[in-house]
């Protein structure tokens, strides 16, 4: 493993290091955007089953764990990062609420059963098919989810992807953080 630079910004598990693999292009989402975001999402994060796609490092749905999420779900294709969150998952005493998943999507989703209160994408900047990605979400949002979409600042999202609907949206530099949440009735 890599730099120990990162670590949780808040909650429980503050300050710990996490782990970083060697020979990987990741984007971890800074300190300063993590900690924006569960200032948004609030007490929900709370219990809530979380599903972290994109993991990369794990850093978010890790997060989510230190904010007091029963458990997490973290998609990832590369080994090397899978290897890295299950590390960190150990490193921050959460091995027992973090399931790692290795998997492209969106076929990994066909392997996952929801339904999830908290749904967590940090896809590469440059990903294509991440708004028809989105629109896939629905079925594994639990009615009250919150699903935070971490994309670059210049890209628009989709303000009503298939059954959810755009209610908030951060910029922070080259950063910006959607909120979406299921519509009611569908």
């Amino acid at each position: 493993m890599a730099s120990q630079r990162l670590r949780v910004a808040a909650g429980t598990a503050r300050g710990v290091p996490l782990s970083q693999p060697r020979g990987t292009r990741l984007r971890p989402t800074s300190g300063l955007v993590r900690e924006a975001i569960f200032n948004i999402i609030g007490a929900s994060a709370a219990q809530a089953r979380v599903l972290d796609l994109f993991a990369g490092t794990g850093a978010l749905g890790i997060e989510a764990l230190s904010a007091g999420a029963a458990s997490a779900v973290f998609v990832e294709a590369e080994a090397a990062c899978c290897t890295a969150i299950l590390d960190s998952l150990s490193r921050t005493g959460f091995a027992a609420r973090g399931t790692v998943v290795r998997g492209r999507l969106p076929a990994a989703l066909r392997s996952l059963s929801g339904p999830f209160e908290l749904i967590l994408l940090d896809p590469p900047y440059d990903a294509t098919g991440v708004a028809e990605l989105l629109g896939e979400l629905r079925p594994f949002a639990a009615a009250n989810a919150t699903i935070v979409y971490e994309h670059g600042s210049r890209y628009n999202p989709p303000e009503r992807p298939n059954g959810l609907r755009l209610t908030e949206r951060r910029v922070y530099g080259d950063s910006a953080v959607a909120f979406y949440s299921p519509e009611e009735g569908q």
